[in-house]
């Protein structure tokens, strides 16, 4: 079975929106693109590369279509990414020129490729897909990259219909520009007790 894992620039207040460039995400009126530059990551090594690894993707539309727009034109900066299998789901895209991508249609279709195969699949971006598959409790593991700001508004990592569930840290770095890179993998069922004696 295949591993669903989100990666995702996110700030304290848990916004990912736009995190690379100014142009990247400016709907909702987004003025903050590019937020994430200013962050130094030469210190983060091999916890970098890790986030890099080559292996499947799933994608939302919006990314998806951001990334056919750049990715292909900048394969010298990522040469593997273009090797990869693309999952994009969408109701309204029906076909695609970059080549190694595949269209879902629906969850029953994620559900049917996580049980698929063995290679991971990994999501960039992609917030409401990553909600939906929260509510349905598909994650199995977070990279998250949390920036020392708060935006205040913009696109979330989280919203109010997730699944509840625990997760384990695993892995962490922090960078010295103050970036916490942590590794979490699914746990298992909330736990709830008194902290009272």
């Amino acid at each position: 079975m295949r591993k669903i894992i989100v990666l995702s620039f996110i700030t304290l207040d848990g916004v990912m929106q736009s995190p690379g460039r100014p142009e990247e995400d400016p709907s909702g009126g987004f003025q903050y693109g590019g937020w994430s530059s200013s962050y130094d990551y030469e210190d983060s090594g091999e916890t970098m590369e890790k986030q890099l690894e080559p292996t499947d993707l799933l994608l939302g539309r919006k990314t998806f279509e951001m990334f056919e727009g750049y990715w292909p034109s900048h394969a010298d900066y990522w040469p593997d990414f273009q090797e990869v299998t693309k999952y994009v789901l969408s109701k309204t895209l029906k076909s695609t020129d970059w080549k190694n991508s595949v269209i879902l249609e629906s969850l029953a279709d994620i559900e049917k490729l996580k049980n698929s195969g063995d290679a991971d699949l990994k999501i960039w971006g992609s917030s409401k897909l990553v909600q939906l598959l929260l509510k349905h409790d598909l994650v199995d593991e977070f990279w998250l990259n949390i920036h020392p700001i708060i935006l205040g508004k913009g696109k979330k990592l989280f919203n109010d219909g997730a699944f509840p569930a625990t997760f384990t840290l695993v892995e962490s770095l922090v960078t010295d520009s103050g970036v916490i890179m942590a590794n979490y993998k699914r746990d298992g069922a909330v736990k709830t007790d008194s902290i009272a004696p």
